[in-house]
């Protein structure tokens, strides 16, 4: 009769990363669900609701141009850079400086998980926005309200909503 006890079997990963993986996943399945994609005028009510309309010396119709621009409304927008870093929701702000996902050495300056930025009732993404925009870059901090917005007649994006 062998007495040897039978080699240890080598793990692919362990279990604590299997379970953190999963729950990942499982998470961003859950998030997608939850997705809204707002119309132009029932973002534009939301942010003004949180108080955006003015804020910075920034209209209204900035926030909204720069929200479609980025996302085109859509909360569960998240792009993947080459560096690692994910530009997440509607205003697709990224985790390297913003926000917590999975790149080290994030300085998360928000204070909260990149898929706060998810969710659609958009009280994360306004706060973590306004941090942004009281950088000295303001709204510059994104190239797509450089690009799109800055220096524009932004009228029309709010034109005809009621508030």
């Amino acid at each position: 009769m062998d007495t040897r006890s039978p080699a240890p079997r080598k793990q692919l990963c362990p279990p604590g990363i299997a379970m953190l993986a999963f729950l990942s996943l499982l998470s961003c399945l859950l998030r997608s669900s939850e997705a809204k994609v707002y119309s132009r005028c029932e973002l534009a009510r939301v942010l003004h609701n949180f108080g955006l309309d003015g804020f910075r010396g920034y209209d209204l119709a900035d926030w909204v141009c720069l929200a479609y621009f980025t996302s085109g409304f859509n909360t569960a927008a998240v792009d993947h850079e080459a560096d690692g870093s994910t530009n997440n929701g509607i205003f697709q702000i990224n985790s390297r400086r913003w926000c917590k996902n999975f790149t080290p050495n994030a300085l998360n300056i928000c204070r909260m998980y990149c898929t706060d930025l998810l969710n659609p009732n958009l009280k994360d993404t306004v706060i973590c926005a306004m941090k942004i925009a009281q950088e000295p870059q303001g709204l510059g901090y994104w190239e797509a309200w450089r690009h799109h917005c800055q220096g524009k007649d932004l009228r029309d994006w709010v034109d005809g909503c009621d508030f």
